[in-house]
Parts: C-alpha cells; sequence; structure tokens
C-alpha cells in the first residue's frame, strides 16, 4: 500500500525533475525544516491531500473551476499524481525548478475561468481563490501529519505554514496564511461561502471506487478516505454529503500506526530522499579536506 502511495507521487509524463542535483541547490523549502519532514510522509500526504480537496470543492467558484476544467472525472489517478508530483516538487526540488514548474502552473491557470451554476463568474488565478486553496492544501497536509502520524506542537504547525510563504506567493496566493491563528481566521471568514453538493459525493464516490492502491488494498485506500473525512472542520465535515463517512471506532488508532510506519521505512527513490541527498553532497563539498 505504501508503495503505492509512493507512486502516486513519481513523475507523470512531461512532469520529470531532478531532485539529486546540483549539489547543494537549496529549495523553496528549508531542508531542515518541518515541512520537509511532513511532506515526506505518504499516509499524511494522501490523507491530507483529500481533506483539502474537500474544503476546496465545498467554496463554489473553486468547485467549478476544478470540476468544470480538470480530468479528475477521466482520469483520477493521473490528476492525483500530477497534483502530488507538484507539490513534492514545490518543496523538495531545486528552488529554479520548482518556480519553472510553478510559472508553468500560473500560465495554465490563467486559461481557467468560467461562470458557476448561480451565476458567479470565477478565474482560478483570483488572488482570493488561490489563498484558500494554498491554505487549504497546506492545512490538510500539517493536520494529517499531526493526527496520524506524530502530534505537532503550536510552534511547529505555525513554522510548517511559514515556510511555505514564498511558494505561496510564487503561485499568487499573497494572502494565504503563515501562522495557524491565519488559517483559523481565514476558515472563519470563508465559512459563510461554503456549501455542500453533488460533487461532494460524486468525488467521494470516485475516491473510494477508483483502484488507485492494489486491489486487496482498496479498504485500506477507503480507511485512509474516512480518515481524511473525519479531520475535515467544521462547516464542511458536518455538510450531509460527509456525514457518516468518518472514522468508526478503533480506527483512528490503526491509520495512526499506518502513518508512523510510513515514516519509519527506508524510500530511497522517493524526492523528499533524493532531495536529501543533494543537501548533503553539496554540504560535503564545502567540508574542506584533511591535509595528513
Amino acid at each position: 500500500m505504501l508503495a503505492a502511495i509512493q507512486r502516486l507521487l513519481q513523475p507523470p509524463p512531461g512532469m520529470d525533475v531532478d531532485f539529486k542535483a546540483p549539489a547543494g541547490a537549496p529549495a523553496l523549502f528549508p531542508s531542515d525544516g518541518i515541512s520537509w519532514t511532513i511532506f515526506s510522509n505518504p499516509v499524511a500526504l494522501f490523507i491530507g491531500g483529500v481533506s483539502a480537496v474537500l474544503l476546496e470543492l465545498a467554496e463554489p467558484a473553486v468547485r467549478s473551476g476544478v470540476w468544470d476544467h480538470s480530468s479528475f472525472r477521466r482520469d483520477p489517478g493521473m490528476r492525483l499524481r500530477r497534483t502530488g508530483f507538484a507539490a513534492m516538487v514545490t518543496v523538495y526540488a531545486p528552488a529554479e525548478q520548482a518556480r519553472a514548474l510553478i510559472g508553468r502552473v500560473v500560465a495554465m491557470h490563467e486559461r481557467v475561468n468560467g461562470v458557476t451554476p448561480d451565476g458567479q463568474p470565477y478565474r482560478a488565478n483570483d488572488p482570493r481563490l488561490l489563498d484558500w486553496v494554498q491554505a487549504t492544501a497546506s492545512f490538510g497536509f500539517i493536520e494529517a501529519y499531526h493526527r496520524y502520524v506524530r502530534t505537532l506542537t503550536p510552534a511547529e504547525k505555525d513554522a510548517a505554514l511559514a515556510e511555505g510563504a514564498a511558494a505561496s506567493r510564487l503561485y499568487g496566493a499573497v494572502g494565504a496564511p503563515r501562522s495557524w491563528q491565519e488559517w483559523d481566521d481565514l476558515l472563519a471568514s470563508t465559512a459563510p461561502r461554503l456549501e455542500g453538493s453533488d460533487v461532494l459525493s460524486e468525488f467521494l464516490s470516485i475516491m473510494s471506487n477508483t483502484p488507485l492502491l492494489p486491489g486487496p488494498t482498496l479498504w485500506l485506500q477507503r480507511l485512509l478516505i474516512r480518515a481524511a473525512v473525519e479531520m475535515t472542520p467544521n462547516p464542511v465535515r458536518s455538510l450531509p454529503q460527509l456525514g457518516g463517512r468518518g472514522l468508526r471506532a478503533g480506527e483512528q488508532s490503526l491509520v495512526r500506526a499506518l502513518g508512523r510506519v510510513a515514516g519509519a521505512l527506508p524510500a530511497p527513490q522517493t524526492p523528499a530522499a533524493q532531495a536529501a541527498a543533494r543537501i548533503r553532497r553539496g554540504e560535503a563539498l564545502k567540508t574542506p579536506m584533511k591535509v595528513h
């Protein structure tokens, strides 16, 4: 199962990036920060990503942009791979490569616009919508790690949000939260616009029934989706489309065990491991050779 999740983070066609070179090249996120730890855990990434999408699909303009202009319904596996790999590049790749990918994403989003079913015009690069998308993604990954891998201190949660500020600005999310209090404030101000829809039900059905993980582990895939629903904050968590879809008795301990195992297993081919090796090689080059 963990290997299957890690495969979702491998480069999709046309998005190949070298995380290993050049030696010592810094990323947009600090290599000694908490974000490098959080994003290295595939269980937290899967759960956090699903929770983030639930929050995004509850916002009418974001929902129309995502559902009307993406390939999610046709090929959810590839869409998840592209989204997951973009996150890996943003966090771990050399900053120059990350900026190039973000620039392509911003240019692609410039062509995404339309009108919601109730007549509201929207455009994907609207800073208000970008702030919400970036905030929900950050919340999802941080909170999933906090709940299902290792409890984070308030200072670590704040640091994780602050570390993403530079990347958020590149995406155009100039007002994305840089502390947990700012996330709480944004959630409270956005709450009046959040609503349920058939799209939420369709999304959960696709995620539950599309074999993203190997067939025998489909029950684990559904477990992780329930974990995502469980941690999604109100008012979205209380929407009828999410009712009865959270964790069952005793399942949180199982998910937490999976999260801890995922963090302990060696995974040398992941973007996180390759990026760490890149930084170590750079440090080794700086170390003066001893003369005997």
